[in-house]
């Protein structure tokens, strides 16, 4: 069965999630985040980062939906939310890899 072509909309909330995914500092985010819930104060210790800088980039990460925060008296922590988020990551990463190997296999055929 044909799929059926999605509406505006539905490209405007792709392109936000592929928008928040679009910042370096919160792909290492969330890297750290799979391996479990951390607080903003462990992710800005582990990232060198602010505490106000990594809660900036949290907030993004969570309208998209990836990720989850919660308070716990006055730390804030933060989880992964979305389970496609690991393979998200790992299918970018092969693909990271595998252009890697190419480029590299040509430059061997190029200068011996």
């Amino acid at each position: 069965m044909p799929k059926k072509p999605m509406d505006a909309a539905a490209f405007d909330e792709i392109a936000q999630k592929f928008r928040a995914l679009g910042e370096p500092l919160r792909l290492r985010i969330l890297q750290r985040l799979l391996d479990g819930e951390q607080s903003v104060g462990a992710l800005a210790q582990s990232l060198e980062s602010s505490s106000a800088n990594i809660s900036k980039h949290v907030s993004v990460l969570s309208d998209a939906g990836f990720v989850t925060r919660r308070k716990e008296g006055t730390t804030v922590l933060c989880r992964v939310a979305d389970p496609l988020v690991p393979k998200l990551c790992e299918l970018m990463c092969e693909r990271v890899v595998h252009e890697a190997e190419r480029n590299l296999a040509r430059a061997r055929q190029r200068f011996g």
